[in-house]
């Protein structure tokens, strides 16, 4: 009986990742597909590089790239940023008035449905440019400014996390020694949160970068980011260069993931080693 509950298990767990993987893997291996019918394989042909080095000169495809990077990575930092105040805000000050507000205003926008924010951001900025003639059109602009209203709450809730399991002592024994706030916060808080904050920029670079929804109302002219490119695309039919940029992001996202892990396991085993010696020392 333990034993065909295991085997249902690993049966389960198996289907399970192919379910998920398999699609991925097929369409890696269509990218490098000589035919350009997607579906088809061509198996009058060796398989071809052709894709890449087609899409390495679309300048389309680069030009959406470079935007989303460009908008990704300034959201990701002010979202940061701006996520780091608040969550240290709600952390360390209990007790003001509008904190419940404050809370319930900043975990909004991750139930609130993603039209709705971008709806109610679109009559926003038409608004302002209406009153203050600012932001003049929609463009990079208003899709970084929009990205991190939503990003911010995701950022808070990683960061509020790690600020709650902070040693409140640290600080105090620094303080009691002279240290002003702020640099109790720069030389003791900042440096024990920093990987909630790598997290937190990461969640929201991912984040930024993967958006279409709120993008869509948001973007105009000259302003379209990478998801908006290959849903276009992917609406007129799916085109063999789409399958290799697909490829090339699940590399990038691949790498990424596996440097990081490599690197969170090397400074586990550090610790560890040095709690040991410090243990074997004493």
């Amino acid at each position: 009986m333990p034993g065909r509950r295991s085997l249902f298990v690993l049966g389960m767990l198996a289907f399970g990742f192919a379910f998920l993987y398999v699609p991925i893997l097929a369409m890696i291996a269509y990218s490098f597909n000589a035919s350009r019918l997607v579906t088809v394989w061509d198996s009058a042909n060796s398989p071809t590089l052709g894709w890449y080095v087609e899409l390495l000169h679309n300048s389309q495809v680069l030009d959406a790239a470079r935007l989303s990077l460009r908008i990704a990575s300034v959201n990701a930092t002010g979202a940061v940023i701006l996520g780091t105040l608040a969550a240290f805000a709600l952390e360390r000050y209990r007790r003001f008035r509008g904190r419940a507000l404050f809370g319930l205003l900043t975990t909004a926008p991750m139930v609130l449905p993603e039209v709705i924010t971008g709806l109610s951001l679109l009559l926003l900025f038409v608004a302002l440019e209406q009153t203050i003639g600012w932001p003049s059109g929609r463009g990079a602009t208003t899709i970084t400014i929009a990205h991190m209203t939503f990003s911010m709450a995701y950022a808070i809730v990683v960061i509020q996390a790690r600020l709650a399991t902070v040693d409140r002592s640290l600080e105090d024994a620094a303080m009691d020694l002279g240290a002003r706030p702020w640099k109790v916060f720069l030389v003791i808080t900042l440096p024990l949160i920093a990987p909630a904050i790598a997290s937190a920029w990461v969640l929201a670079f991912i984040l930024s970068w993967d958006d279409i929804v709120i993008t869509s109302f948001v973007s105009g002219p000259g302003s379209t980011t990478l998801p908006q490119l290959v849903f276009s695309k992917v609406r007129l039919g799916v085109s063999p260069d789409i399958n290799a940029l697909a490829s090339i992001l699940v590399l990038i996202v691949t790498v990424v993931v596996v440097a990081a892990g490599t690197y969170m396991a090397r400074r586990d085993r550090r610790r560890l080693r040095e709690a040991q010696a410090a243990v074997a020392a004493s």
